[in-house]
C-alpha cells in the first residue's frame, strides 16, 4: 500500500512516525518548503512563539523535558520537529521542495495520481493531507497595493533582508501574529503605525524561562513532566466553557473581566483604551495572550490607527479619513486563507468531482477526516477540527490513530479502498452545525473560523476529550469498502 502525505508539518510528521511503527514503509511525505515544521518553518517573524504551553505542545510519544520557556519560541519548536523526523527515521521518506499541484483518483486502477508543480508524476493508493488550515497567507487586495515604493511582505513570509532599524513601518492587522512581532519591531523602527480593523481580547501570557534546575527536575523526577502536561491539558480543556452559549457564561464573564483589567492596567490613556476595547463576546474571535503587546502600544514611536484603509499609495497607506500614513515598509499581519482547505491543490475524486466544487458552500468532512466521493483520502487538521482552547497536537494524534485503524482494516481485509458514506457525512455535519450554532463563534463577529456566509468550517464543536472518544475506533457502518 503506497501512501502519499502532503505536508511535513506536525500532521505529516506524526503520521509518518505512526506509519513506520505500524509496519507501513512505502510512504512519501511531500513538502513544498525546503525544511520540515510546517507553520513553524513559515512563521519566522521576530517574536514568533507558541500560545500553548511548551510541555503540551509536543507529541505524547516524544515528550521534551528541556523546553527553554513556558511558551516556546519558533526556532525551538521547529528544532523539536526536526528532532522527531531524525529520531524516527523519516528523512528517507521526505521529498522537500516538492509542491503537489493536483491529485486525481483513478477509479479503474484504484490509485491517486499526483502531479507536482514542476510536472512530476507520482501515484499512491492512499492520499493523506497534512497541509492544515494556516498555510496560505492572506493579503487583502487593497487598491494600489502594487504601487507601494518600499518593501512589503506578509508576516508568514518575513523578509530578514529588509532592515527595519530607523524605518517607518506600517503594520496592517493586529491579531495573533502581529501581536507577537509588533513589540520587537517597535524596538528598532523609527515609527510603527498599527492599522486595526477591530480590537482583540488580550490576556497576560505570564511567560518565563525555565532554569536549569527546572529542566533537571522535569528530566529526572519520575512523572513530574507528565503531571505538568496533564495539568496544562485539563486546565485548558475546561476553557471550552468560554465558547459555549452566547459568551455570557460565568467563565466568559471572568475572561472578559481579566482582559479588560489587563487592558486598564497597561493602557492608562482612556482614548487609546477605548479603541482597544472589544464590542463582542470573548471567544468569538481568537483569544490572544501577550505580555508585551499593550506596553508596545504605549511607546512614543507607535501609533494605533482605527480608520479603515482606503488604498495603498507609493508613499504609504491612505485611510478613509483622507490621511496619508507615510511608510518605508509594510508588514501584512492579516492572517491566512483558512476556509479554502487544501487550496490551491486540485483534488479530483470519483466521477471527476472536484473537491473545491463540493466545498463551494463551505468545507465539510466526516469527523474532519473523510469526504464522500473521495476514496482513501484522509484529511489531518481538516474541517471543524481546529481548537480555541487546547493543543492541536492532541487532535492530530487522535486523527492519526483513526487513520491508522482504517489502513489496518484495509490491510487485514485485503480490500483496496474505503469511502465514507454520504449519509454518514451528512448526519455528522448536521450535528456539527447545530452544535456550533449554540457557541459564541455564531454570535456575529467576523473571524477566521467561518466563511463569509457565516458557516463555521474550522472549529470543533466541543471538548477535545469528546473528539478523542469519537475517533478511538472507526464505525465501519459509516464506510463503503471496495
Amino acid at each position: 500500500m503506497r501512501i502519499a502525505i502532503l505536508g511535513a508539518g506536525a500532521s505529516g510528521i506524526c503520521l509518518g512516525v505512526k506509519l513506520r511503527a505500524a509496519g507501513f514503509r512505502d510512504f512519501t511525505i511531500f513538502e513544498k518548503s525546503h525544511d520540515v515544521g510546517g507553520t513553524w518553518h513559515d512563521n519566522r517573524y521576530p517574536g514568533a512563539c507558541c500560545d500553548v504551553p511548551s510541555h503540551l505542545y509536543s507529541f505524547s510519544f516524544e515528550r521534551k523535558a528541556d523546553w527553554s520557556r513556558k511558551f516556546a519560541p519558533q526556532a525551538e519548536i521547529q528544532a523539536y520537529f526536526r528532532h522527531v523526523v531524525d529520531a524516527y527515521g523519516l528523512r528517507p521518506h521526505l521529498r522537500l521542495g516538492t509542491e503537489i499541484a493536483s491529485a486525481r483518483f483513478d477509479e479503474t486502477a484504484g490509485v491517486w495520481r499526483l502531479r507536482t508543480v514542476s510536472g512530476e508524476a507520482h501515484e499512491a493508493e492512499v492520499l493523506a493531507s497534512g497541509v492544515g488550515q494556516l498555510n496560505r497567507p492572506h493579503v487583502p487586495d487593497f487598491p494600489g497595493r502594487e504601487s507601494f515604493a518600499g518593501a512589503a511582505f506578509h508576516s508568514a513570509r518575513w523578509d530578514p533582508g529588509v532592515p527595519l532599524a530607523g524605518k517607518r513601518v506600517a503594520v496592517i492587522g493586529n491579531a495573533a501574529s502581529a501581536l507577537q512581532f509588533i513589540p520587537p519591531v517597535a524596538e528598532q523602527a523609527a515609527h510603527v503605525t498599527v492599522f486595526q480593523r477591530s480590537p482583540n481580547y488580550v490576556m497576560p501570557r505570564l511567560d518565563h524561562a525555565y532554569g536549569e534546575r527546572s529542566k533537571w527536575l522535569f528530566a529526572h523526577v519520575p512523572g513530574l513532566e507528565r503531571l505538568l502536561r496533564w495539568w496544562i491539558y485539563w486546565s485548558f480543556e475546561l476553557r471550552f466553557f468560554v465558547f459555549r452559549g452566547r459568551g455570557d457564561a460565568w467563565l466568559a464573564r471572568r475572561i472578559r473581566k481579566a482582559c479588560l483589567d489587563h487592558l486598564a492596567a497597561e493602557i492608562p490613556d482612556p482614548e487609546l483604551r477605548a479603541a482597544l476595547t472589544p464590542d463582542y463576546a470573548p471567544g468569538c474571535k481568537r483569544l490572544l495572550i501577550s505580555d508585551d503587546y499593550l506596553p508596545a502600544l504605549r511607546r512614543s514611536n507607535v501609533e494605533l490607527v482605527t480608520s479603515s484603509i482606503e488604498r495603498i499609495a507609493p508613499e504609504g497607506v491612505v485611510t478613509r479619513d483622507g490621511r496619508l500614513h507615510a511608510a518605508d515598509v509594510i508588514v501584512y499581519g492579516t492572517g491566512f486563507e483558512t476556509t479554502s482547505f487544501l487550496a490551491p491543490i486540485e483534488i479530483e475524486g470519483q466521477g471527476g468531482r472536484k473537491l473545491h466544487d463540493v466545498w463551494r458552500d463551505g468545507a465539510a468532512a466526516y469527523l474532519g477526516l473523510c469526504v464522500s466521493g473521495f476514496p482513501n483520502l484522509f484529511l489531518l487538521y481538516g474541517p471543524n477540527t481546529n481548537l480555541g482552547h487546547n493543543s492541536i497536537l492532541f487532535m492530530i494524534e487522535a486523527q492519526v490513530r483513526y487513520l491508522l485503524a482504517c489502513l489496518e482494516e484495509l490491510r487485514r481485509s485485503g480490500r483496496s479502498s474505503l469511502e465514507v458514506r454520504a449519509e454518514a457525512q451528512e448526519r455528522f455535519d448536521d450535528e456539527m452545525q447545530r452544535a456550533l450554532a449554540g457557541t459564541v463563534w455564531a454570535t456575529g463577529c467576523g473571524s477566521w473560523y467561518k466563511t463569509p456566509s457565516g458557516r463555521i468550517t474550522n472549529n470543533w464543536k466541543g471538548f477535545t476529550l469528546e473528539y478523542w472518544w469519537r475517533t478511538r475506533r472507526p464505525d465501519w457502518s459509516a464506510f463503503r469498502f471496495a
